[in-house]
């Protein structure tokens, strides 16, 4: 599965090493899927998925061998369950997670230790970086046997807790207001995440700021904008939250009425298992409205035919219906030289707005996203405009470079 966080991980993690950095990428849960050279390779993954789950539901499990629970973790084993399985459904996980925010005092504690003991025999960090604060609870421990600074990046923990169960929700949100003493510096993507993290989650503003993520900007060129014909694009998994069914209603709209003659729509992104129905459901939509033939479908594409892509669209829209802290395809396609209309809620203003990428629309409508695209795509002009300052705004600010120097300069005041 595609995980825009180890996406920006990795190439973080590639970035401090071009400068010279000693940056150890470890790997939890599954082994990764990335689209570019995986910076974990040759590091042991831990936390692995089935130990996890099986410490969950089996208390007899915590006291499994070593030479069990070493199996459980082999890269094909693992490789091969993660072929079946998804994204992590919060409703699902709900018991699991609270007890991952419990750290040293929940069902995964054996894991923890050994990953503590592998850093302390085979690493000696100078500082510790937690992905996202859904994994805060190791912070505790990590600090008191290894003794370095913790950092925790954040990105989406807001929307995956929400979608927990009661009373989970309420209790894994409790626990993490109570985890966040044991964290030196958290870092949001963007000024509205770490204003909703610092509201929602108790972060002091002494121990919170934000970077904006960064791309490795290689190979992205942009766009000629294509409008003989116009293609309307989408790129983010294939699922109701990223609101590709907004997008499909607001293109059949565009269609019906003519507005923008001979328009395509481009659909790319992460489609697994579980995504396949909601697909087809769309693919039935198009194919009712007598548009299938205008659509085309590409998922889970590797770096190069991303890339390539993007380069083949006019516009992007990805309607979000849940509070994007960040939206890695947002910045990607101002790098490809593509603008973007997204809803006017969470991030989008402050990636989008802010920087004339683009247009910003109301909120969960599909008649204003179509309008907005539409507008949109007959001014070739204030098309042309948003897109050179997309592009611009990437080169400048959302170059991997300048986000691992603001990180560096970050973890210099911890250290």
């Amino acid at each position: 599965m595609y995980c825009g966080n180890c996406f920006r991980d990795n190439a973080l993690v590639a970035q401090l090493r071009r400068m010279g950095h000693h940056a150890l990428m470890v790997p939890l849960y599954l082994p990764l899927t990335l689209d570019e050279a995986d910076q974990s390779e040759g590091t042991p993954l831990f936390f692995s998925g089935l130990n996890v789950y099986l410490a969950q539901k089996f208390n007899c499990f915590q006291k499994a061998p070593n030479w069990l629970r070493k199996w459980l973790t082999s890269g094909w084993l693992l490789n091969w369950i993660g072929n079946f399985a998804g994204k992590t459904r919060g409703a699902e996980v709900g018991d699991l997670m609270l007890s991952m925010m419990r750290g040293e005092a929940g069902n995964q504690a054996r894991e923890l230790e050994q990953l503590i003991v592998w850093l302390k025999e085979h690493e000696q960090p100078d500082v510790i970086c937690l992905s996202n604060a859904l994994i805060a609870g190791l912070a505790k421990r990590m600090r008191q046997e290894i003794r370095v600074p913790v950092v925790c990046l954040l990105e989406g923990e807001d929307a995956f807790l929400d979608s927990l169960p009661s009373p989970q929700r309420e209790d894994t949100w409790a626990e993490l207001r109570e985890r966040i003493a044991d964290i030196d510096l958290f870092i949001a993507p963007t000024r509205y995440y770490a204003d909703t993290m610092a509201q929602r989650a108790g972060i002091p503003a002494d121990k919170l700021g934000h970077i904006h993520n960064g791309i490795n900007l290689d190979g992205f060129e942009p766009s000629a904008l294509p409008d003989d014909p116009p293609v309307l694009g989408y790129f983010a998994r294939m699922c109701p939250e990223k609101g590709l069914d907004t997008l499909v209603d607001a293109f059949i709209r565009l269609k019906q009425t003519d507005q923008v003659p001979g328009l395509k729509l481009a659909i790319g992104g992460g489609c697994q298992p579980c995504d396949e129905a909601f697909v087809r459901e769309q693919k039935q939509r198009l194919r009712d409205a007598g548009l299938l033939g205008d659509a085309k479908f590409n998922p889970n594409l590797d770096r190069d035919a991303k890339l390539a892509f993007y380069r083949k669209l006019t516009v992007l829209s990805v309607p979000a219906t849940y509070g994007e802290a960040f939206g890695l395809y947002v910045v990607e396609a101002m790098a490809s030289g593509v603008p973007v209309v997204a809803p006017d809620h969470a991030s989008f203003p402050e990636l989008i707005e802010q920087n004339q990428a683009g247009v910003i629309c109301e909120k969960g409508s599909a008649a204003a996203l179509a309008d907005a695209i539409g507008q949109l795509l007959l001014d070739r002009e204030r098309l042309a405009k948003c897109a050179a300052a997309g592009r611009q705004t990437a080169v400048q600010t959302h170059n991997i470079e300048r986000m691992a120097e603001s990180f560096i300069a970050r973890l210099a005041k911890l250290t």
